[in-house]
C-alpha cells in the first residue's frame, strides 16, 4: 500500500515538473516574440519612406498673364431723364424696351399750376407800363416848366428857388420812371422762369435709343429738381454701343493697360465667347465698407465689346472678363503648382550674426526691415529616384503655367503633384517614385 501512494506521488510530481517547464518554454516565446515586433518595427521606422509623385519636363512655350474680374454689361451712352419742375404725369407714350427717336415726346407734365402765376406776372408787368407812360407824361410836363423858369431866371424874372424846385421836379420824374422800369425788368424776369418751368413740362428725347428703364406711370406725380436732384422718370440707352464696367483690385489694375485685348463670357450666353479692349481706367477708386476690417478698394475699368453677330446684349447682364494683361513666347514654364515657397534660413541667419556689427547699432528698424526674413521660391527637381531643391526665379503666369526666369533648364524633371508633397512631405534628398500614369491626383488627407 505505501509502494502503491509512493509511486502515485512520484507520477503527481513529474507532471507538476512538465507542467512548469511548459509555462517557461511559453513565457520564453512570448518574451522572444515582444522583442521581435519590437527590433521589426525600429527596423521599419529607420526604413527611408518612398513618396509617389507626378512630374512633368521643363519645356518652352507661351504665356499669356491675364487679369479675371467680374461686372455687368452696360450700354457706352446712356441718359436719365429726370423731372425738373413738379407734378402731374398726363403723357407717357413709350413703354420700356421701346425704340425712340431724337426730339420725340417722352413725357408730358400737367403744367396747369404754373398758369396762375403766368397771368400775376404779365398783368403785373401791363400795370407797370401803364405807370411809365403817366410817368413819362408828368416828365414832359416838367421839363416843359423846368425850361420856362431857366429863360424866367435869365432874365431875372424867377428866383433861384423857383428854379431849384423845377429841376427838382424834373429829376424826381426821371428816378421815378428809371424806378418803374427796373421793376418792369424784375417781373420779365420772374415771368421767364415760369415760362421756362412750363416748357420743362414737355421732355423730349435728347437722343435715340431705347427706353431700358421706366419708373413712373401715367397719373404718378413727380417732384422737380429743386427737390434734391428729382424724380428719375426713365433711361434711354444706345445699345448699338456695349462695354463691360467690371470693379479690379488695387493690385491688378496696375497692370492693366488702354487697348488690352479682353476675353468675356456673359452669363445669358453661356455657349458664345465675346471680345473686346479696354478703352477706360478710373483714376478714382471705389471702397466697399470704408473703415472696417473687410474694405476692399475696387477700381473700374470699362471695356468695349464687339457684337458683330447682333447678340441682344442688355443693360445689368453679368459678366466676367479675362484681361491679357501680358503675354511672352518661347519662355521656360513650369506647371504653376510645381513652384512652392520654403523660408530664407541664410537670410535669417545673416541678419543674427550681422546685427552686432558697429555699423548695424544704428537705425535698428531700417536694418531689420532690410534683412527681415523673407520666403524664397522653389521647385523639386527629380534626380537618381530623389528629389533636389533649386530656387527659382519666376516671371508671369496664366491658369496653368508660370514662368521660370532663373534656376532651371531645359528638360528639367520637376515636381508638379501631389499638393501634399509639394508643400508638405518633399525635402532636400527626398526619395520619390515617379507615377505620371494618374490623369487626376485624388485629394490628399491631412
Amino acid at each position: 500500500m505505501a509502494d502503491i501512494t509512493n509511486t502515485k506521488g512520484a507520477q503527481n510530481g513529474a507532471k507538476k515538473k512538465k507542467r512548469s517547464r511548459k509555462k517557461k518554454i511559453l513565457w520564453i516565446f512570448i518574451i522572444a516574440l515582444f522583442f521581435l515586433i519590437v527590433i521589426a518595427v525600429v527596423v521599419s521606422g529607420k526604413k527611408e519612406k518612398i513618396i509617389e509623385v507626378q512630374t512633368e519636363k521643363v519645356k518652352r512655350q507661351s504665356i499669356t498673364q491675364i487679369v479675371t474680374a467680374t461686372g455687368k454689361v452696360q450700354s457706352e451712352t446712356k441718359v436719365n431723364i429726370s423731372a425738373e419742375v413738379s407734378g402731374e404725369i398726363v403723357s407717357l407714350p413709350f413703354k420700356e424696351g421701346d425704340e425712340v427717336k431724337q426730339g420725340d415726346l417722352l413725357v408730358k407734365i400737367k403744367p396747369d399750376s404754373y398758369y396762375p402765376q403766368l397771368k400775376q406776372q404779365t398783368a403785373a408787368i401791363k400795370v407797370l407800363e401803364s405807370n411809365i407812360k403817366a410817368q413819362e407824361v408828368n416828365m414832359r410836363k416838367n421839363e416843359l416848366d423846368l425850361n420856362r423858369v431857366k429863360e424866367l431866371y435869365s432874365k431875372g424874372l424867377a428866383s433861384s428857388s423857383d428854379l431849384e424846385t423845377a429841376q427838382a421836379n424834373y429829376d424826381g420824374t426821371i428816378a421815378q420812371i428809371n424806378s418803374i422800369r427796373a421793376q418792369i425788368n424784375q417781373q420779365r424776369a420772374s415771368l421767364s422762369a415760369v415760362e421756362y418751368d412750363i416748357s420743362k413740362t414737355t421732355i423730349n428725347s435728347p437722343m435715340s435709343g431705347t427706353v431700358t428703364q421706366l419708373n413712373n406711370e401715367l397719373g404718378e406725380k413727380v417732384l422737380g429738381t429743386s427737390f434734391n436732384i428729382g424724380s428719375q422718370i426713365m433711361t434711354i440707352s444706345d445699345l448699338s454701343k456695349m462695354e463691360c464696367q467690371v470693379e479690379v483690385g488695387e493690385t491688378d489694375v496696375t497692370y492693366i493697360k488702354l487697348g488690352d485685348t479682353a476675353r468675356i463670357q456673359i452669363d445669358a450666353f453661356t455657349d458664345k465667347v465675346f471680345t473686346g479692349y479696354v478703352y477706360e481706367i478710373a483714376n478714382t477708386a471705389t471702397a466697399k465698407g470704408t473703415g472696417t476690417q473687410e474694405e476692399v478698394v475696387n477700381f473700374i475699368v470699362k471695356i468695349r465689346i464687339f457684337n458683330d453677330e447682333g447678340f441682344d446684349l442688355r443693360p445689368g447682364m453679368s459678366c466676367t472678363v479675362d484681361i491679357e494683361v501680358n503675354k511672352k513666347d518661347n519662355v521656360f514654364a513650369v506647371p504653376i503648382q510645381s513652384v512652392t515657397t520654403r523660408d530664407d534660413d541664410s537670410a535669417s541667419f545673416k541678419f543674427n550674426e550681422d546685427k552686432d556689427k558697429p555699423e548695424n547699432l544704428v537705425n535698428t528698424k531700417e536694418t531689420k526691415s532690410q534683412k527681415k526674413m523673407r520666403p524664397k521660391e522653389i521647385v523639386f527637381v527629380v534626380e537618381n529616384g530623389a528629389v533636389k531643391k533649386k530656387e527659382v526665379k519666376t516671371g508671369i503666369s496664366d491658369d496653368s503655367y508660370i514662368e521660370i526666369i532663373e534656376g532651371l533648364a531645359e528638360n528639367d524633371e520637376v515636381v508638379k503633384g501631389t499638393f501634399k508633397a509639394i508643400n508638405k512631405d518633399l525635402d532636400e534628398g527626398t526619395k520619390v517614385k515617379v507615377d505620371n500614369a494618374k490623369k487626376k491626383n485624388k485629394p490628399d488627407s491631412e
